[in-house]
């Protein structure tokens, strides 16, 4: 639902200061059913591990999309964009509560370093939206290109008995791929070679760290 409604910067501060409370400290409740229905399968403790650590960086992605389209959506020139990237963070939050409750499933736990990762994409999806609203796009749509390559490599990876996360992922991987699609039609730029390599090699130290942190 579009908000035509005009926020004074204060407006702007208080709103986003209590959205990244929310993110970060508060557990987030899904629009949409829990797409994980299946049964649990035989999962020794060194899958049950291996899923959690895989089950808590897609649970970091999600900190970081929810920042990033809170703050692109903040510095976006369009309104109808705005409304584009705030559509697109509500399917996050989708993501962000499955996530959270597929890691609780496994005994696992959230990244210790979720504020960290919150207020650097935060400050970089800033900086896209400055950039203009095309950048702006065209930085979604290499992001969620990135996001989907790397659930790819999760559900290639997932051990061969855990179903439930292999259908959160599933679902997840659906959803980014429209995001790209969204940002394209409506006129992302594509982004230079050296700015798509340094996204590549930001999101794969992050995803070593969380992992295990």
């Amino acid at each position: 639902m579009a908000d035509n409604r005009n926020y004074s910067p204060a407006d702007q501060l208080i709103i986003g200061i209590s959205h990244t409370l929310q993110t970060l400290f508060v557990r987030p409740s899904a629009r949409r059913n829990y797409p994980g229905k299946s049964e649990d399968g035989e999962l020794s403790e060194q899958d049950r591990q291996k899923s959690a650590g895989y089950m808590r960086v897609n649970h970091v992605g999600e900190i970081c999309a929810q920042a990033l389209y809170q703050s692109q959506a903040l510095t976006a020139s369009d309104p109808a964009l705005r409304d584009k990237m705030r559509s697109a963070a509500a399917d996050e939050n989708d993501h962000l509560a499955w996530c959270e409750q597929r890691l609780q499933e496994l005994g696992s736990r959230k990244s210790y370093l979720n504020p960290l990762w919150y207020a650097g994409s935060f400050v970089i999806g800033a900086a896209a939206g400055i950039a203009g609203d095309k950048w702006n796009l065209g930085f979604v749509a290499e992001t969620e290109r990135q996001v989907v390559s790397h659930l790819d490599s999760h559900l290639a990876r997932l051990p061969d008995g855990d179903q439930r996360s292999r259908e959160v992922v599933a679902q997840m991987r659906q959803d980014e791929a429209e995001h790209a699609e969204m940002a394209v039609a409506a006129g992302a730029a594509i982004l230079p070679q050296v700015a798509k390599k340094t996204m590549g090699l930001t999101s794969s130290m992050m995803t070593r760290i969380a992992f295990w942190v």
